[in-house]
C-alpha cells in the first residue's frame, strides 16, 4: 500500500511517499480502506520528534481517518464489511489501508461526506473528553477557548454554542476572530492585540467563565487562573506555550479551582470507546441536522503530506487541514 512515512526526525520535507505492507489485523481490529485522513498537531510533533508513538502503534502518522470496512472481527458488533465509517486510530492514517480498534470505528453522521467525517475523530473525541467529561461543563456555564481557529477550536466553539453554553475564543489575527464569531463563538479575543483575561472579565461582569480549553499553557496559566469564576476549570491538552508556569495558589485554594490535563493517544480502547458511544448518542444527531458542520481550510493530495505539514505549522489556516486519499 502507500503510505507517508517520517524518514528521520526533522522539517515537513522529512514526509516521503513509499510502499508499505498491508497493516495485520488483530481480534477486536478493523481493516479500513482509507478514503480520507485528517492533519493534527501531533502528527506535526511526531515528526519533528517530539511525541512517539505508543507501543504497539504504527510508526506511520495520522490519527483519524474515514473510509471502507473491507476487513476485520465484526463480532458482536453492529457493523459489516463494505460500511461507510470514520475511526480514531493511535498512528497509520496517512496511508491507503489502516487498522483500528472497532470500539473507535462509528458510523458517518448522516449526509457528511468521507472527507468531512474523516476530520472529526481527533477533535471531537479531544473536545468531549476534556470539556465534558474532564472539566464537566454544565447547563448554564460559559467556555472561553484558546485557539479557536484550530481544528480542535472551531470543533469545541460549534459544539458548546450547539449545546446553549455561551462561548469566547481566542485568536491570532482579525480574521480568524470574525471566523470564530461565525461558527458560534458570542466574542472572538485577537490575542495580539487584546488582554484575553481584561476581555473575558469584562464580558461577565468580572465573574470570570467557568470553563477554558487550553492548548497553549506556559504564561497563559497564570492569566486563565485570573479570568475564571469561582470553582472554575481549565483543561490542558497542549503547551504550546510552553510546559511551566508560575501558579497562584493561593487563588486555587480560595476559590477552589480545578487545574487538569490530558493526551488521549495512550488512553485504552475501552476509555475511546465510551467517548465515541456518547459522541454517537449527543453529537451525531446535531451533524446530522447540520448544527455542526465541517470546517475544512485545505486539502492535499496524500503525497503532498509535507505540504499539509507546511501549512500546520504556518498556522495560516482555520479549521480542518485533510488529506484525500482516495
Amino acid at each position: 500500500m502507500r503510505a507517508i512515512e517520517i524518514t528521520h526526525p526533522g522539517p515537513a520535507d522529512v514526509l516521503k511517499l513509499c510502499e508499505r505492507p498491508m497493516p495485520v489485523v488483530k481480534a477486536g481490529e478493523v481493516l479500513i480502506k482509507v478514503h480520507a485522513a485528517g492533519v493534527n498537531r501531533p502528527d506535526v510533533f511526531q515528526r519533528q520528534g517530539n511525541y512517539a508513538p505508543p507501543p504497539g502503534a504504527s510508526d506511520i502518522p495520522g490519527l483519524e481517518v474515514a473510509g471502507e470496512i473491507v476487513d476485520g472481527d465484526l463480532d458482536y458488533t453492529t457493523l459489516d464489511i463494505g460500511d461507510q465509517v470514520c475511526a480514531l486510530v493511535q498512528g497509520g492514517g496517512y496511508a491507503e489501508y489502516v487498522v483500528a480498534p472497532v470500539q473507535q470505528v462509528l458510523p458517518l453522521p448522516k449526509g457528511w461526506s468521507m472527507l468531512e467525517a474523516a476530520s472529526i475523530p481527533e477533535n471531537y473525541f479531544t473536545v468531549w473528553s476534556n470539556v465534558f467529561d474532564r472539566a464537566q461543563l454544565s447547563a448554564g456555564e460559559t467556555l472561553l477557548v484558546q485557539g479557536g481557529s484550530s481544528g480542535i477550536g472551531v470543533s469545541a466553539i460549534q459544539l458548546a454554542s450547539a449545546m446553549g453554553h455561551r462561548v469566547f475564543a481566542t485568536a491570532g489575527s482579525d480574521d480568524k476572530v470574525a471566523a470564530c464569531v461565525a461558527l458560534g463563538a458570542e466574542r472572538g479575543i485577537n490575542y495580539k492585540t487584546e488582554d484575553f483575561a481584561t476581555v473575558v472579565k469584562s464580558l461577565t461582569n468580572d465573574r470570570g467563565v467557568d470553563v477554558i480549553l487550553d492548548m497553549v499553557a506556559g504564561d497563559y496559566l497564570p492569566r486563565e487562573v485570573s479570568c475564571l469564576a469561582d470553582d472554575g476549570r481549565i483543561a490542558i491538552i497542549a503547551t504550546l506555550g510552553g510546559g511551566k508556569a508560575p501558579l497562584d495558589m493561593g487563588q486555587v485554594l480560595r476559590r477552589r479551582l480545578t487545574i487538569t490535563g490530558s493526551t488521549l493517544r495512550p488512553r485504552s480502547a475501552e476509555f475511546k470507546g465510551a467517548i465515541a458511544r456518547k459522541l454517537v448518542e449527543k453529537v451525531w444527531p446535531m451533524m446530522a441536522e447540520r448544527k455542526i458542520k465541517p470546517v475544512i481550510h485545505t486539502v492535499f493530495p496524500l503525497e503532498q503530506a509535507a505540504a499539509a505539514h507546511a501549512l500546520m505549522e504556518s498556522s495560516n489556516h482555520v479549521g480542518k487541514i485533510m488529506l484525500q486519499v482516495i
